[in-house]
C-alpha cells in the first residue's frame, strides 16, 4: 500500500502540466449542460490513452460516458462534472472538478496494474453532464448506472478545504392561478383577480417560514402577474423552490407550501393548479466513514481539513441522488479564500496558480482514497456499514 501511494503521487506529479492544461482549456471553451461535446471528448481521450475502456452516450445523454479499468469487485467510481454556466462560464469550477476525477483516473491507471491483482477491483470514471441543470446524475441513477458500483466520489473547488459537504433536497413547483378578467376601473366588481391570489400566496409562505426548521429554505418568484394595470389578471403564476436536508421534512414542507397556495386561491375566489418541475434533487446522505478515508488521504499529503464553524446546508446538487443509492462524498478543495462560486472571479481563479494547486490536491486526494478502498477491505466495509445505518 505504501509503495502504491508513493507511485501514485509520483505519476500525478508527472501528469501535472497535462492536467492543468486540460483544465485551462475547458475553462476557455465552456459548454452548457448536455452540450459538453468537446469537454467530454477531451476527458475520454485522456482516459483512453491511459488504458480505460470508454462507453459514450450512456443513460440517454450524448455527453455522458463510462470509462472502466480493471475487473471484478469492488467497483469504485470517480465522477467528472463538465458543464458550465450561462454567461459566466466555469464560475462553478467544473473544469477543476471534472479534470480532477479524470486526472486521478489517469494516474491510477499507471499504478493499479502494478499493485492490484487481476480481478480484484474495477476503477470507473463517469462523465456526468448537466449538474447545473440538476439532471445528469439523476438520469444516470434512473438508468441504473450506479447499481453495480460500490462507492463514488468527486471533488469541487471552493474557498476552503471541506471534507463533508451537505446538500439540501430540492423540489421545484410551478403554480398557476385562474381568475376572471374585467376592466379594473369600470367594472372591478366583475373580475376575479388571480394576482391577488399570488400575493396572498407569497404572504402565506412568508408567515409559514416562522415555523420552519433552520435548514429549510422556501423561495419563489412571480412568473406572470398580468398584462396591464387596467386589466384584472385572469391568470397569474409563480415558481417556487422548496429545500430541506432530509426527505421526510422536504415532503412535509412541500405539502404545507401547496396548502398555502390552495388557501390563497380560495381566499381570492380563484382556482389553482400546480405541477412539480423536473426530478427531485435528493439531500446528501452523509457518510462519515467515507469522509474519514478522504481525511486520511489529506494526511498523507500533509494537509488537514480547515477548522470552521459547522457548515450550514445551502445549495442542492444531483450527487445527493447518488448518495441515496450508494456511499458518496463531495469534498471541497481550496482555491482561494474569500471567493464565491458562480462568479466570474471564481472562474478566473481556476486557471491561476491557486487553481492549479487545488486541482492537483484533488487529483492526489481522490487517487489515494481510491487506493485505500481497493487495498484495505476494512475501509470499504466501514463505508458500507455507515451507509446502511445512516438516515436519509
Amino acid at each position: 500500500m505504501r509503495e502504491a501511494r508513493e507511485e501514485l503521487l509520483r505519476v500525478a506529479d508527472g501528469l501535472q502540466k497535462r492536467l492543468t492544461d486540460l483544465s485551462d482549456d475547458i475553462l476557455r471553451n465552456p459548454e452548457l449542460g448536455l452540450k459538453e461535446e468537446k469537454t467530454a471528448a477531451k476527458m475520454q481521450a485522456l482516459l483512453k490513452e491511459a488504458g480505460f475502456k470508454v462507453e459514450s452516450g450512456i443513460a440517454g445523454m450524448p455527453t455522458a460516458f463510462r470509462a472502466s479499468l480493471g475487473s471484478g469487485s469492488p467497483k469504485i467510481a470517480l465522477l467528472a462534472e463538465m458543464d458550465a454556466l450561462p454567461e459566466i462560464g466555469h464560475g462553478c469550477g467544473h473544469n477543476i472538478a471534472g479534470t480532477a476525477s479524470a486526472g486521478a483516473g489517469a494516474a491510477l491507471a499507471a499504478v493499479l496494474p502494478k499493485f492490484l491483482k487481476p480481478g480484484s477491483g474495477t476503477l470507473i470514471v463517469l462523465g456526468t453532464p448537466a449538474e447545473e441543470l440538476g439532471k445528469g446524475k439523476i438520469e444516470m441513477c434512473k438508468a441504473g448506472v450506479f447499481n453495480d458500483i460500490d462507492a463514488a466520489m468527486m471533488v469541487h473547488g471552493s474557498s476552503k478545504r471541506k471534507v463533508v459537504k451537505n446538500f439540501l433536497g430540492l423540489v421545484r413547483i410551478n403554480f398557476v392561478f385562474h381568475g376572471k378578467t374585467s376592466h379594473a376601473a369600470a367594472y372591478p366588481e366583475e373580475g376575479v383577480n388571480a394576482l391577488d391570489a399570488v400575493i396572498l400566496f407569497f404572504n402565506s409562505v412568508g408567515l409559514l417560514r416562522q415555523q420552519l426548521r433552520g435548514d429549510v429554505r422556501v423561495h419563489g418568484i412571480i412568473t406572470d402577474g398580468g398584462k396591464a394595470p387596467n386589466i384584472i389578471p385572469e391568470r397569474a403564476a409563480a415558481s417556487f423552490y422548496v429545500r430541506a436536508k432530509d426527505l421526510l421534512e422536504l415532503a412535509s414542507v412541500k405539502e404545507r407550501v401547496i396548502n398555502c397556495a390552495k388557501g390563497a386561491a380560495v381566499s381570492a375566489g380563484c382556482t389553482m393548479d400546480f405541477a412539480e418541475v423536473g426530478d427531485l434533487n435528493a439531500p446528501m446522505k452523509i457518510n462519515q466513514a467515507f469522509a474519514n478515508v478522504y481525511r486520511r488521504s489529506l494526511w498523507h499529503l500533509g494537509l488537514s481539513e480547515e477548522e470552521d464553524a459547522p457548515e450550514k446546508s445551502a445549495g442542492s446538487s444531483d450527487i445527493g441522488n447518488v448518495s441515496q443509492i450508494i456511499p458518496a462524498i463531495h469534498p471541497h478543495v481550496p482555491i482561494r479564500k474569500g471567493i464565491n462560486i458562480h462568479t466570474r472571479e471564481f472562474a478566473d481563479a481556476t486557471c491561476s496558480p491557486d487553481g492549479h494547486r487545488a486541482l492537483m490536491e484533488g487529483v492526489k486526494a481522490l487517487g489515494l482514497t481510491v487506493l485505500e478502498l481497493l487495498f484495505e477491505p476494512g475501509a470499504l466495509q466501514a463505508v458500507k456499514k455507515d451507509f446502511s445505518e445512516a438516515s436519509d
